[in-house]
């Protein structure tokens, strides 16, 4: 039914690109749920039944990954065979990395100090710098094929999503 080995794109029918119709991707991704959801298959043979699950966390992981602009542009420069290599990669301009330091200070303070008006406020400016950087990631990666770039995008956008877990965790804490 799936070709297991095609990349996410193909699979939902869509063009390689960073700038994608959600819609149609939500569209694609329950049209093949409809097909190849496990409980269609629960009265056929063990070996289509685990074909099913196959296909069917296939698809999930694809859509998953493509829905989510991070891991979307994460997808996109590994198939263009850049490593944007969270783990060993750290370098950051002076800039970043002085903004980093402010809002892990501040978060630390809100923190300390139970003030969700300011953990609100950081969770604010995350969300609006986490906007800024994936339309920069959408003109790197469809536009100006600025691979190292991009690589360096994603990896801001990495530590961004990590701040803010740790925000909504902070601001869960407060409420419980």
């Amino acid at each position: 039914m799936l070709d297991l080995k095609q990349d996410y794109f193909a699979l939902f029918g869509l063009v390689p690109a960073f700038d994608i119709d959600v819609e149609r991707l939500e569209q694609a991704y329950l049209d093949i749920q409809g097909r190849v959801h496990p409980d269609r298959f629960a009265h056929a043979t063990d070996t289509e039944k685990r074909q099913s699950m196959q296909w069917a966390t296939h698809a999930n992981e694809a859509f998953r990954t493509l829905k989510n602009p991070l891991t979307r542009g994460h997808y996109l420069l590994e198939l263009r065979g850049v490593d944007p290599a969270f783990d060993t990669n750290t370098a950051m301009s002076a800039e970043f990395l002085m903004e980093q330091m402010e809002w892990r200070e501040a978060l630390g303070e809100a923190k300390d100090a139970a003030d969700e008006d300011v953990l609100d406020d950081l969770s604010r400016r995350i969300r609006q710098s986490t906007r800024e950087l994936v339309g920069r990631l959408g003109e790197q990666l469809d536009v100006s094929n600025d691979l190292e770039g991009a690589a360096d995008t994603v990896r801001r956008l990495k530590f961004l999503e990590k701040l803010q877990h740790e925000i909504n965790d902070a601001l869960t804490a407060l409420e419980s």
